[in-house]
């Protein structure tokens, strides 16, 4: 019972409060943790960089999940609501889906009001690409790319091993899907990042697949083109660098009959519909529908551990 009790208040928590203060947020102090040790191991040569660096990887994953692991533990055994309340607040960490929400909105209205270069400064908090003189199609492809991948990253994926491993396993998630921001694919970082990018790679191998599954859902459910999702996320998928991010990319691209891509990188789906400021709300619904299926799958899976528990 208690696994739904912080997912419950975990979902309430992101829905009405969104992120919590940097000061105390998760994810920022993985950040800070894991900057210092970054800078360190940049000096050395690749292969000292890839061996610092899976050390420096296993050793944050331990770090974060433990320290939650112990403290869950302790709380659990000095009071069940404060164990309730820790572990969600921590949970809710791991998840962003009203932030992407509200960024991927304001992204549209700029845009919509023609300011094209605050919408650019704007999606630099969904993309790692260069966005200076992307014109607006490029910014809508950009942004819905970014919601399609992230309802993987930032909701699927870590309530995936939550259910797997409860919050530690969460956090864990997280902390490879943050080095893997920070050092992954990185150019100076290559050989640095290299053991993070891999595991962050096999970590989504199912929550992207079962993703693209759900957002295939999503688009019958709201009467888009699920057989174009499925057949799109089917053959286009490996189009991108990433072996995960191209399936739910391609499943939100054949939904709305949208052509999305990155210059000089990849093209998903057929430009059958314009890229407009409006396409951005109908990947959301998308998104909404996906998080509302997921969240329902959840709560069954953990009744039914309830149950066999009982």
């Amino acid at each position: 019972m208690d696994i739904l009790l912080i997912l419950l208040v975990a979902l309430a928590v992101d829905l009405a409060l969104g992120e919590p203060p940097r000061a105390v947020h998760p994810v920022v102090w993985m950040g800070k943790v894991a900057s210092p040790l970054v800078k360190v191991g940049a000096s050395h040569s690749s292969l000292a960089q890839f061996v610092y660096g899976m050390g420096m990887s296993l050793f944050l994953i331990g770090l974060f999940a433990a320290a939650t692991y112990s403290i869950l533990f302790y709380l659990k055994n000095l009071s069940f609501v404060a164990y309730v309340i820790v572990g969600a607040a921590l949970l809710k960490s791991t998840f962003s889906l009203r932030e992407l929400r509200g960024v991927a909105l304001r992204v549209k209205e700029l845009l919509l009001r023609g300011e094209l270069d605050k919408a650019h400064h704007e999606l630099r908090s969904l993309v790692s690409r260069e966005t200076k003189g992307l014109p607006k199609p490029l910014v809508v492809s950009a942004t819905v790319e970014s919601v399609a991948e992230n309802t993987c990253d930032s909701f699927v994926a870590p309530l995936f091993y939550f259910l797997l491993f409860g919050v530690p396993g969460a956090i864990a998630y997280r902390a490879v899907n943050t080095l893997d921001a920070m050092v992954g694919y990185h150019g100076k970082y290559e050989y640095l990042g290299k053991f993070a990018s891999k595991l962050d790679d096999a970590l989504n191998f199912i929550p992207a697949r079962l993703t693209a599954l759900l957002l295939v859902l999503a688009s019958f459910l709201s009467r888009r083109d699920a057989r174009a999702s499925w057949q799109v996320a089917f053959s286009e998928h490996s189009k991108t660098e990433s072996p995960n991010a191209g399936w739910t990319m391609a499943a939100v691209a054949g939904a709305l009959n949208v052509q999305l891509g990155k210059v000089g990188h990849y093209k998903l789906g057929k430009a059958g519909a314009p890229l407009i400021p409006e396409t951005i709300n109908a990947s959301l619904q998308l998104m909404q529908i996906t998080v509302l299926i997921w969240v329902i799958i959840c709560f069954i899976v953990g009744g039914i551990c309830f149950v066999l528990a009982a």
